[in-house]
This record gives C-alpha cells, sequence and structure tokens, in this order.
C-alpha cells in the first residue's frame, strides 16, 4: 500500500467493502449482562462489531447502540454516527442523547479501548484491540495500519451496520464528531456518499500547519512542526484539507473563537473547500469537550432534522463584504430572525489569546450591517432566530 496518496480516488479505503455490514459479536463480559444495571436505559445496548484488520490480525470495535421507541410499528427512524474526540471512548450518555431526539444512534471507540476508567486513561480492549492514536507518531508504518484509517473505517462500518438494522432508514443516516472525532468525519464524509450530512464539532482540516500568526494546534511535539517530515507525511496522507473539496454532503461547521486546537481560520480554510451546503456557527468562547459543550449545542440537532426530517433548517449566509468601516452580511433564513450582533477582536497573535467583543447589529430582513471598531481586525455577524439558535457569517478580515 503505497504511503502517497494522490486524490480522493486513490485513497486507501476499499468502499464496496466497508458499505457492507460488519458481523456483530458480544461487547466484553463486564458490559454484556449488566448495561442495565450499570444505568443504560433498555433502549440502549454495548456491542462489537467485526473492523479491519490491524498488523494482520482481526480486530473488535467497542459501540454502544441505541434506537428510539417509535409509537408506530415497523417505523423507520434516521441514524446518528457519533465519533468521539482525543481521549475518548464511546459514550452511551452522547447515544441517549440523540435516541431522545428520534434518532438511532451508533458510539464507538475508534481507539482500540472500551468506556472503563477515566478521560484519556480508558481499558484496552483486550480482544483483538484496533491501532491507538498516536498524532503523526505511526505515520511510517504500513496505511493500513495506522489508526487514521482505522478510525475513518470504524466510522464507515458502524454506518454499514446503522443501515442494515430494520429499524433505521438507510438512506437518513448521518455522521456527527467532536475534535479528533471531527477530523475522522470530515474523511469519512468524503468515503461514504450514502452520509446525509456531517455535523461537526470544532474539528477541521489544516491540522499539521502553522499559522500565519504562530499558532499552532492538536500537537505541540516536535512531530508536528512544519519542517518535521513526519508532518509533511500526516498532511498528506490523512488532512481533511486533502478531501474536502470532493465532498458533496451537506456540512455543519460548530467552533469556538477561541478554541484551543481549532483556530478560526483553519475552521475557515476547511469549510470554504467544501462543495456541498455548509451551515456555519461560531460561538463566542464556546468551551471544548464532549458532554454538554459539544454535545448540547442545539444546532447540531437542528440541521440534523432539517435534512433528515425536512425541517426548518439554520439561516444561511449568503455571503459577507465590508465597505470602509461598514460591515455587512446577508442571511437567508426559513425562520424569523430576532436579532443580530458584530463579533469581533482587536487583537492580533495567536488565535486563542485574542480578546473577543460583541455588539448589536442592524438587522433588516436577512440584511445585517454594523459599523466596525477603529482597530478591529477580524469580524463577523451572528444571527439568532427564534428558536434561539444561531448561525454565523464567514470571517470578515479587516487587517
Amino acid at each position: 500500500m503505497s504511503g502517497s496518496l494522490g486524490s480522493s480516488g486513490s485513497d486507501p479505503w476499499n468502499f464496496d467493502a466497508l458499505g457492507k455490514a460488519p458481523a456483530i459479536s458480544p461487547a466484553p463480559v463486564a458490559f454484556t449482562d449488566s448495561d442495565v444495571s450499570r444505568g443504560l436505559p433498555s433502549a440502549i445496548r454495548a456491542l462489537c462489531f467485526e473492523g479491519l484488520p490491524y498488523r494482520g490480525k482481526p480486530t473488535r470495535v467497542f459501540a454502544f447502540y441505541g434506537r428510539p421507541v417509535t409509537a408506530t410499528p415497523n417505523a423507520k427512524v434516521p441514524g446518528i454516527v457519533l465519533v468521539h474526540g482525543g481521549g475518548g471512548t464511546a459514550f452511551s450518555d452522547w447515544v441517549a442523547r440523540w435516541v431522545s431526539c428520534g434518532y438511532a444512534a451508533i458510539a464507538m471507540d475508534h481507539d482500540g479501548g472500551l468506556p472503563i476508567g477515566s478521560h484519556g486513561a480508558w481499558a484496552s480492549n483486550p480482544e483483538n484491540a484496533g491501532p491507538k492514536r498516536v498524532g503523526a507518531g505511526d505515520v511510517f508504518e504500513p496505511v493500513v495500519d495506522q489508526w487514521m484509517f482505522h478510525a475513518v473505517a470504524d466510522a464507515v462500518l458502524a454506518a454499514s451496520l446503522l443501515a442494515s438494522f430494520p429499524e433505521v432508514d438507510a438512506v437518513r443516516i448521518g455522521i456527527s464528531g467532536i475534535s479528533w472525532g471531527a477530523v475522522v468525519a470530515c474523511n469519512a464524509a468524503a468515503v461514504d456518499p450514502r452520509l446525509k450530512f456531517a455535523a461537526l464539532v470544532y474539528g477541521c482540516g489544516y491540522i499539521a500547519e502553522n499559522e500565519d500568526d504562530g499558532s499552532r494546534f492538536i500537537e505541540q511535539s516536535s512531530a508536528w512542526t512544519e519542517a518535521s517530515e513526519r508532518a509533511t507525511v500526516w498532511r498528506e496522507l490523512w488532512d481533511p484539507a486533502r478531501r474536502l473539496r470532493h465532498v458533496t454532503t451537506p456540512m455543519l461547521w460548530l467552533n469556538g473563537t477561541n478554541d484551543f486546537a481549532f483556530t478560526p481560520h483553519a475552521w475557515r480554510r476547511s469549510h470554504r473547500l467544501a462543495s456541498g451546503t455548509r451551515a456555519l456557527c461560531l460561538r463566542v468562547r464556546m468551551p471544548h469537550g464532549h458532554g454538554e459543550a459539544g454535545e448540547g449545542p442545539k444546532e447540531i440537532h437542528a440541521f440534523a432534522d432539517s435534512i433528515t426530517r425536512d425541517r426548518r433548517p439554520l439561516a444561511r449566509s449568503l455571503g459577507e463584504r465590508r465597505e470602509g468601516q461598514v460591515a455587512y452580511a446577508d442571511f437567508k433564513s426559513e425562520t424569523p430572525l430576532l436579532r443580530a450582533e458584530l463579533n469581533f477582536t482587536r487583537d492580533g497573535g495567536r488565535w486563542q489569546d485574542r480578546r473577543w467583543e460583541t455588539l448589536p447589529a442592524r438587522l433588516d430582513g436577512g440584511r445585517v450591517q454594523a459599523k466596525l471598531p477603529e482597530d478591529a481586525k477580524i469580524a463577523y455577524f451572528n444571527v439568532i432566530d427564534e428558536r434561539e439558535l444561531i448561525a454565523s457569517s464567514d470571517l470578515i478580515l479587516v487587517e
């Protein structure tokens, strides 16, 4: 298997194989007979599915699967694949959150682990575990033995498993990832044409590159310096920037202005590559993590529902511009917009350290405008609709 990829057509994943439902086997004993006693709702169960071989040996991927109880017998529900972030695992609470919204959901551990332990220190799967994420540390291994190869394959196999269940509508399956999980989901959306949407929280492309201002995200080790051969190989093999231009799947890009790992600059470069419908939501100082921080924003479920249930979509930015010190943006919204705000920073330097301020903006139908402070360097607009859902414009570069 070559370590260099030319276009998305030469990617190492075999979708014909990944598109078939993997075999299911019982979860380890710690889960199999005690799901309910461990606090799992009866609608959620633990299982393992067959992953791709790792170092020539078969693998088993641990997952939680849940489905809602429908009022109509034999009714099919939409599905969602949930891809955890770095240091995470399969989270049953995340599955339960989506089940409560009417989705069948599967969350797998793509890091060779089990949800026993604590963040970053989960137990290893004792039975045929796949690789563990090591940043750029495995890029000189055979491609088929590298973590990102397996993580993306696990996500696509999870979608195939969902599609095989009789209660799931196979043509209404999406994916959502948090942090590193969103990086995986970006690549999975390029591999799997069945996915109807991708909701990306924090994670994006351009991971192994320096920012113009010296910011760096994800890994701080020497393996990720711009001059590092490892970073160069990783970028060529796995960075979503290699594939996003081929993605036509509708995507939600949800991030925070000061995210420690994924800067607005990288976020902007990434979402501008994708050719499908995009929804933008950039929150001021949004915290980073699982739980309510990364799983709870209402925009995620509203975005999914707009595609799988034909419900009202998030407002969509049609473009932004600046004329002197006045900034403008146009939005299309099927839901009445209540208010708008201008978010801006006067600071340069590292994106993570910039202080953001918010001012009211004038809202006239779908047109938003505001006068920029004289010393503003970067700005953007948020509009809030009557559901209290946020939609953002792209960044307006003043400096």
